[in-house]
């Protein structure tokens, strides 16, 4: 598989627009192990091999194990997730496959147990910016050099 185009050479100004909503993220409070965590899985969800690796990296290296990283595909089975981690892997499925159903109200809901309306906005920006990446990575065949 090869690269099909490098959009930093051909439109640096998109990918500056799009480090520029990172740098917003990055701002934020967000909890980077739950960051890892719907990364990870909105990435399965794409099939963005690029962007699972680059992140199952990121979470190792913040103390995430292999045995949770591993269980992420099969959340829904797995007792190594907190009920919070669940809110926002519910919400990540959701908002990643959006084109089958809009956000649940019962998904939404749980995530108001957990998370206050700021929180909320945050995490849903990063799961739009990760689906971003992955769109990016896949359509452009992106690879680690």
């Amino acid at each position: 598989m090869q690269t099909r185009i490098n959009l930093e050479k051909t439109e640096p100004k998109a990918l500056t627009a799009m480090m520029g909503i990172e740098a917003y993220l990055a701002s934020s409070k967000l909890d980077s192990t739950l960051v890892e965590l719907l990364n990870i899985r909105a990435s399965q969800l794409n099939g963005c091999a690029y962007c699972i690796q680059m992140h199952a990296d990121i979470a190792r290296k913040q103390g995430e194990t292999e045995h949770r990283i591993y269980a992420i595909s099969a959340w829904r089975e797995s007792p190594l997730f907190s009920e919070k981690e669940r809110v926002l892997l519910a919400l990540t499925d959701e908002i990643t496959h959006i084109s089958n159903q809009a956000v649940t109200d019962k998904t939404y809901q749980n995530c108001l147990n957990y998370f206050n309306d700021n929180e909320i906005s945050q995490y849903i920006m990063q799961i739009i910016q990760i689906n971003s990446w992955n769109r990016i990575a896949l359509t452009t065949k992106l690879q680690f050099s």
